[in-house]
């Protein structure tokens, strides 16, 4: 069995809908996958549809959460799309990304860089999804300003440019709370490995079910995040984090063995 459980569409900062992201990941061989758009659910039910049986969709969120003065990711699995905590997350979450793209626009402006807000918003697929820099930087690309999304975020957006302005973020433990009310399990993306004998107890004790183990990166941190997870009692997961731009590769490239996830699995039913 072939699984990739991190993937992201146009209802966050992907460039491919749901619908092509179903495709690709049938095309590129794999069996069960799940969409896990940034702070918003609403790809899972056109994935679902697209599916037609041919691919299992696991419902999934990447929630965004700030600890430490960085940015700490909690994906959430099998969970209800349309439950209300997750619900009022979003709503709370897109009002706080809307004031804050403004306000980087207008940075922009005082630098010389004008560009119209509702050119950042029309890569998503919806006016619900919040906005995120690499929309941004996209917008900054085609417009002009800037030779790539690397030389955007380089030169107006990166965390140190005087365009960027801070998001106001919940900390992870608020964000699993939110995952486990919604019928889900909770899972850490991409750990920062320098963070995890601090920040992973605290996790746990929060309801943190898993570590996103098997990813593309060395095999050295593999491990030594493989090894953390197994101490903790946690689960594995994996996944590519693919997003379709340039550099990603093609779905299916990476994938996990099912036989490696299986406890994850088994919590979906999924065998």
């Amino acid at each position: 069995m072939k699984v990739d459980l991190h993937m992201h569409t146009t209802f966050s900062d992907g460039t491919r809908p749901p619908e092509e992201v179903v495709e690709l990941a049938i095309a590129g061989g794999l069996d069960v996958i799940a969409i896990t758009d940034h702070d918003n659910t609403l790809g899972v039910a056109p994935a679902m549809r697209a599916a037609k049986g041919r691919i299992r969709v696991i419902p999934g969120v990447e929630l965004s959460t700030r600890w430490s003065g960085e940015s700490i990711h909690i994906l959430g699995y099998f969970v209800d799309p349309a439950a209300e905590p997750l619900t009022a997350h979003y709503r709370n979450l897109l009002e706080r990304r809307h004031t804050r793209m403004s306000r980087i626009v207008e940075r922009l402006a005082d630098q010389g860089v004008r560009l119209n807000l509702g050119h950042v918003g029309d890569q998503r697929a919806s006016a619900r999804v919040p906005y995120t820099r690499p929309h941004l930087a996209r917008a900054l690309v085609r417009e002009g300003h800037a030779a790539s999304v690397n030389d955007a975020f380089d030169r107006y957006i990166g965390a140190d440019c005087p365009a960027y302005v801070l998001v106001e973020s919940p900390i992870p433990e608020e964000v699993i709370e939110t995952i486990l009310a919604a019928g889900g399990v909770a899972v850490w993306a991409h750990p920062p490995l320098r963070h995890m004998v601090e920040l992973l107890p605290r996790l746990v004790a929060a309801g943190l079910g898993g570590v996103e183990v098997y990813r593309p990166w060395p095999r050295g941190i593999r491990e030594s995040v493989s090894t953390q997870t197994r101490r903790a009692g946690l689960f594995a997961t994996g996944g590519s984090d693919w997003h379709g731009r340039d550099g990603d590769g093609k779905l299916g490239d990476f994938f996990v063995n099912g036989r490696d996830i299986e406890d994850f699995l088994r919590v979906g039913g999924i065998s």
